[in-house]
């Protein structure tokens, strides 16, 4: 079996991150299922906190919010679809994040709102949180051949946007 090779980040592939992360609306975030361990996904609404991290509102009753309360480790896998053309080949980033439950925050809520609208229909109900999502690391895929490891430096991103 070959080595993985994987290349060096430079500015144009750090900007289609940054892109992928600032357009980001949902993902879909894996977590050890709390009964039997095994590997659990869920697509969730998520988007960047404009600081480095990202912004998750889950339900206290669901599975992952669970587990991220037991275990605050977790996969998120954000992609980019194409309109036309291979899924294999459109750009793909796999993080590996470090979950913390947020306080209540009007200015979370009122930015939370500003992108996701329909949500008024459940934030303010009790059972649901906002969580903060910490990249540590993750794997960029960018196209075929193009694969870069990502350190929490370059997941950090100077020039990250504060989207609405």
């Amino acid at each position: 079996m070959s080595q993985a090779r994987f290349q060096t980040l430079d500015d144009q592939t750090r900007k289609l991150m940054m892109s992928m992360l600032d357009r980001m609306r949902h993902a879909t975030l894996a977590v050890p299922d709390t009964r039997s361990g095994h590997p659990h996904q869920a697509r969730i609404l998520c988007q960047t906190a404009g600081d480095g991290t990202l912004t998750a509102l889950l339900a206290g009753i669901a599975t992952h919010s669970q587990a991220l309360a037991r275990d605050p480790r977790a996969g998120l896998l954000v992609e980019q679809s194409e309109e036309k053309g291979d899924p294999m080949t459109w750009p793909r980033l796999s993080l590996q994040v470090t979950a913390r439950l947020l306080p209540a925050n009007a200015d979370i809520r009122d930015r939370w709102l500003q992108r996701h609208r329909r949500s008024r229909l459940f934030i303010d109900l009790p059972d649901f949180r906002f969580w903060s999502l910490t990249p540590q690391r993750g794997l960029l895929n960018a196209g075929f051949g193009a694969a870069f490891r990502l350190t929490d430096q370059d997941l950090r991103g100077d020039d990250a946007k504060t989207p609405p």
